[in-house]
């Protein structure tokens, strides 16, 4: 990590002018790769009438950047990194190499600002196609790259280990060890009966193993590793979510589990329980049955709790019947 010395010497190199306008408390932090800074900032263009391009607090919306993290507009961070909480400086940027990049960025921040996410891609596309942002005053700074004067105000600092770091900022190997902890932290909630939360930490477990899972090519070591570690949590959450009555997707992911062919014995024996309970709480008799009697036959020690599940659901089928029957002599009686 560069020292504060080397920092302050970059500015000058690269022909950064900085102006303190508040100074700040304390002492300049340890901007560390991880750190997180939240802070407001206005951007104005070098013009006569000093024209303001975005202001955040104007809409109350300052800006979180982990630092380390490549933000696209680098600048940023190399002038946070002067900076002291609470302090608010103005930095003349005059390199266009540095601020090039700024109508793209700010076309971003907008866009998020406004609840335009854009998932599909495609107006953005089309926009790049044409040379475009979408905004006038950025599609003239993209055709001339000019000098840009940024206000910044760094209201918060965070060390690594004083916030829970979003998925987002995390590498392969933080993704890797918080997947057991939401798993534990799942199991906790489970038994704790409270199912819904249980449910969320094994959502954000399967996620980040899906994220994982993007970087390898499928049915290669690696991949099947990590893919094995699906599933159990596959199970839990199904068991959960046949407790809290979400029967169809109960069934959908036991059967992704009973699907891969490295499952062993006993998880594909939980899965075949579960959905069959699963199957027959949604009256498949004929599905439930097979399940059921298929999980027996791979673990014996399960033929009561089977025969008992089986006699429950013709139970409830036969009263399903009668009261048919009977609705039906109402009707016609």
């Amino acid at each position: 990590m560069a020292s504060h010395q080397q920092i302050f010497a970059e500015l000058e190199k690269r022909y950064i002018h900085k102006k303190v306008l508040h100074a700040g408390v304390g002492d300049l932090p340890n901007f560390v790769d991880g750190s997180k800074v939240t802070f407001h900032y206005r951007t104005t263009k070098c013009d006569d009438d000093r024209t303001i391009l975005d202001d955040s607090k104007k809409i109350n919306k300052p800006l979180e950047l982990i630092i380390g993290k490549k933000f696209k507009l680098e600048v940023w961070e190399t002038l946070i990194k002067t900076m002291k909480v609470k302090e608010t400086a103005e930095f003349l940027v005059t390199d266009i190499k540095d601020t090039a990049v700024y109508p793209m960025v700010a076309k971003s921040l907008r866009d998020i600002n406004k609840g335009h996410h854009n998932h599909t891609g495609h107006q953005c596309c089309g926009m790049m196609a044409e040379g475009g942002t979408g905004y006038e005053d950025l599609n003239e700074l993209m055709k001339k790259p000019s000098p840009l004067l940024f206000t910044l105000e760094l209201i918060k600092f965070e060390s690594p280990e004083d916030f829970e770091k979003e998925t987002w900022t995390m590498d392969t190997n933080e993704k890797l060890a918080v997947i057991p902890k939401l798993k534990e932290e799942g199991n906790k909630l489970y038994k704790e009966k409270n199912y819904d939360a249980a449910i969320g930490k094994y959502e954000q477990a399967l996620g980040l193993l899906e994220q994982l899972l993007t970087l390898e090519k499928p049915g290669d070591p690696e991949w099947v590793e990590l893919d094995k570690k699906k599933i159990p949590l596959l199970l839990n959450y199904s068991q959960c979510k046949l407790l809290t009555e979400d029967y169809y997707t109960a069934i959908t992911h036991t059967t992704d589990v009973l699907k891969k062919d490295y499952a062993s014995e006993a998880d594909r024996v939980k899965a075949l329980f579960r959905r069959g309970k699963a199957h027959a709480a949604v009256w498949d008799v004929k599905e439930a049955k097979e399940d059921l009697q298929k999980a027996a036959e791979l673990d014996p020690s399960l033929s009561k709790a089977v025969a008992k599940e089986i006699k429950l659901m013709e139970e409830r089928v036969s009263e399903k019947e009668q009261q048919e029957k009977v609705k039906l002599r109402g009707m016609f009686g």
